[in-house]
């Protein structure tokens, strides 16, 4: 199951345009196999993103993450060259996946991973003695 469907690019972008990008063999009708490549790809990209962070797959899927892989999808589809509000929701999803993975955000899901806390704690190594104060005995600074 992927992230998004169909019904969620046509809710997004509607019917006809999801037909005019989807419709390869130009037979007047979306070509499915066309869509799931595009829905595929999406979640393969979210997946790269938040894959560190979160278990997966999701289920249930966070609407952010519908939303991303929708905008994703729709943008591989326009294959020849998506109109500048489609980049923009593109450009969006990613910055926004890049802030998951930066750990700026998060997702609304259980079995995250909770980054450790370093509050107040500073941590510092240093190499062994090599002298003492043993073997500095009757040694004098000038």
């Amino acid at each position: 199951m992927t992230y998004a469907t169909l019904d969620d690019l046509i809710a997004r972008a509607g019917e006809d345009e999801i037909r005019q990008i989807a419709d390869r063999d130009r037979d007047g009708e979306i070509d499915l196999v066309v869509i799931a490549e595009a829905l595929e790809h999406a979640d393969n990209l979210v997946n790269g993103y938040v894959g560190t962070k979160y278990p997966l797959p999701f289920s249930p899927v966070p609407d952010l993450v519908r939303t991303w892989a929708i905008d994703i999808a729709r943008h591989r589809l326009h294959f020849q060259g998506p109109p500048d509000y489609v980049v923009k929701d593109y450009e969006k999803a990613l910055a926004s996946l890049e802030r998951v993975a930066k750990g700026l955000i998060s997702l609304p899901v259980s079995g995250a991973e909770t980054p450790a806390s370093s509050a107040g704690t500073v941590m510092f190594s240093a190499p062994d003695e090599v002298f003492d104060a043993r073997g500095l005995r009757g040694w004098k600074c000038l």
